[in-house]
């Protein structure tokens, strides 16, 4: 079983872009194709990629892996992923020098994208965690199979996220809209906002109380 499902994973990585399109009825990813073509994105994302601070001390390390790791342990079986996940959602979330996101939130979209399934394609395309559009890597001069790799995915994710949060000021549904190319329409934002309830306690390491329940993001 296991050298079945890995020479599936190769394939899938290998395999044209419409063979890949093909996949995302059994997959089931929702990222739109008209989302994350903003121009002015790409200088954002590319910084993001080569910057990427973590934990300034044990207790935060302890008290975030302790909190989240069950939780996600109910999407994500294999414990190295679950630990390389949730690393990286906090270190890209905690970036110096960058808005803050809360990473309830960046949980929250990865939970309604692709149900933490980083192997996920949208019928537009989108890969992994956070469906981001396939166009991402060929403009910032990486292979399109990093989009399956956990930092690579998040840190572009979280690049295009904190971008229509900071175009939006901070209207989370906003800019949910954006991410997910469904500008106007409600049925995407209302899902995420409703699982960022479920990562509770996500946002409080290093930010203030967040008001999400107001459709806006802590500062």
């Amino acid at each position: 079983m296991r050298r079945l499902r890995s020479c599936a994973r190769d394939w899938a990585v290998k395999a044209a872009p419409g063979l890949i399109a093909a996949l995302a009825l059994a997959l089931g990813a929702h990222a739109e194709a008209a989302g994350q073509r903003d121009p002015a994105l790409r200088p954002i994302v590319q910084h993001a990629i080569v910057r990427a601070q973590c934990f300034p001390d044990r207790y935060d390390a302890a008290v975030w892996y302790t909190l989240m790791e069950p939780r996600l342990a109910r999407y994500v079986h294999n414990a190295a992923e679950r630990l390389s996940i949730l690393k990286q959602v906090y270190c890209v979330t905690h970036q110096q020098g960058a808005a803050k996101v809360p990473p309830g939130l960046v949980l929250a979209v990865m939970q309604v994208e692709s149900d933490f399934n980083r192997w996920a394609v949208s019928a537009s395309g989108a890969v992994g965690l956070m469906q981001v559009m396939p166009y991402w890597p060929e403009r910032l001069g990486m292979k399109g199979y990093r989009l399956v790799h956990v930092a690579a995915n998040i840190r572009m994710g979280c690049a295009i996220l904190r971008y229509y949060l900071e175009l939006t000021h901070d209207d989370v549904r906003l800019a949910l809209e954006e991410y997910n190319g469904s500008v106007g329409r409600h049925f995407y934002p209302d899902r995420v906002l409703t699982a960022w309830e479920s990562w509770s306690g996500a946002d409080n390491l290093g930010f203030p109380v967040h008001a999400h329940a107001a459709g806006r993001a802590p500062r």
